[in-house]
């Protein structure tokens, strides 16, 4: 008993502590994590999975397949046969019934149970699409692979995403934490001088109004903070409510996500992993035509089978003294195709526009990416660019702040003016904090076309 009540106790604090336990990610870290364990890249993998058991399925159709039959019969009530009295041997004939010409006697052939049972092998010989089967089964395959790296691709743009999002719900609450304490501490300044009956209501109403707009912000951030964290854990895989923690500032993020040479980046589009994709579907409509062609071919199969049956009056099949009588056979199967009133023409023609039309989506495709490239760098210049910028602009507004508080204090500033610098200080402060994310996310972008 003593035993129990300790084990039960160590797993119960094992437990309480794993429950307590926090989840500490740098950006690397989360993305790492979520290529294990998000949904969608998990399913991605079983996917392929799924592609390699297809191919095999497909090939084991045109090894040999062994299958075996047992069938059981009981005849309640056996058919009877007409057979004149004269050619029936005389045990036979029923009392009374004399041997004539002109009369009919009914005679019960065999024994009312029957028991079968048969195996055979079949084997194909030529099937052109089979042939044409096994060939789309590596392009299959190749479609999952990609299909698989496509989904890391956007899952890692994904977890960078919400990481960013988490960080700037982060830095909001702090900004506006601050924000209110300045405020609050205006206000009461502003309201000992108008008790004092050297200020005015009409300064004590603004400050309140603004206080009141970064009190309702301050709220709106820490309900965001929390909905981010729980898209950062959805995306990684992680339960919604789990505590997870960020290792990295949005700061030092966004100085580690600068990086011009990104831009000198040789393209390779054999690399794009959309224009895998659109290849993938080339390689599928050519093979739907190379199918649609094949059905004009003649098919060969081969069988040979080996069988027995046994007959009795009662259930005795299963004994060792039964009598059973063998039976076997060999052979092929050999269709060929004559005339479909055109229909496999038809069929023909149309698989040879869907792979035109592939054809063309792939140029297209490529066109599309090129442009895709062009525009993210583009983004990513000017997101960098609106970050410097935003930068200046925040230190000015500061600046600016600064000095209406000054002004303020001192009675050479209204009220109105000091709420007017403040609301542009606030303005700018989001400002910044959206441009710092959007170099975050603006490279992934990039990095994404790349495939890096």
């Amino acid at each position: 008993m003593r035993t129990t009540l300790t084990s039960l106790l160590l797993l119960f604090t094992w437990f309480s502590q794993a429950q307590d336990s926090t989840n500490s990610f740098s950006l690397d870290e989360a993305v790492v994590y979520a290529l294990e364990n998000n949904y969608s890249a998990i399913n991605a993998n079983r996917d392929i999975t799924d592609a390699q058991k297809q191919k095999w399925e497909t090939i084991a159709t045109g090894l040999p397949q062994i299958s075996g039959a047992i069938s059981y019969q009981n005849q309640l009530k056996q058919p009877q046969s007409q057979f004149p009295s004269i050619l029936v041997p005389e045990e036979f004939l029923p009392p009374g019934v004399v041997r004539d010409p002109d009369v009919f006697v009914p005679i019960v052939f065999g024994q009312p149970q029957t028991a079968t049972a048969t195996a055979t092998l079949e084997q194909q010989i030529f099937d052109g699409s089979y042939i044409v089967g096994v060939q789309a089964t590596k392009a299959f395959l190749s479609y999952s692979q990609n299909n698989k790296e496509k989904t890391d691709l956007d899952v890692r743009k994904a977890v960078v995403e919400a990481y960013g999002n988490v960080l700037l719900a982060q830095e909001s609450v702090l900004i506006s934490e601050n924000n209110k304490a300045t405020l609050e501490k205006n206000l009461y300044e502003t309201k000992r001088i108008y008790e004092n009956g050297l200020g005015d209501e009409e300064s004590v109403d603004q400050l309140q109004i603004t206080l009141s707009s970064i009190e309702n912000q301050l709220k709106n951030a820490k309900r965001l903070e929390k909905i981010t964290l729980q898209m950062l854990n959805l995306t990684m895989g992680l339960p919604i409510e789990s505590p997870t923690v960020l290792t990295e500032s949005l700061d030092d993020l966004t100085q580690k996500q600068i990086d011009l040479g990104l831009l000198d980046t040789e393209f390779k589009m054999e690399n794009n992993v959309d224009y895998k994709l659109a290849l993938n579907l080339n390689e599928q409509r050519f093979f739907e035509h190379k199918l649609a062609k094949s059905r004009a071919l003649p098919t060969l199969n081969a069988f040979v089978n080996y069988g027995g049956s046994s007959f009795s009056d009662s259930f005795n099949f299963l004994s060792s003294g039964q009598q059973w009588f063998g039976s076997s056979v060999m052979g092929f199967n050999l269709n060929i195709p004559i005339f479909s009133s055109l229909g496999r023409s038809a069929s023909t023609q149309r698989a040879k526009i869907a792979l035109d039309k592939a054809k063309t989506q792939l140029t297209e495709a490529q066109e599309q990416i090129r442009l895709q490239l062009e525009s993210a760098k583009s983004d990513y210049i000017l997101s960098i660019e609106e970050y410097g910028t935003s930068k200046e602009n925040l230190k000015l507004a500061e600046r600016i702040e600064n000095k209406n508080q000054i002004k303020y204090s001192e009675g050479l500033a209204t009220s109105f003016e000091l709420r007017q610098a403040q609301t542009q200080l606030y303005s700018t402060q989001q400002e910044y904090l959206q441009s710092m994310v959007d170099v975050i996310n603006r490279k992934t972008t990039l990095e994404t076309i790349l495939n890096q």
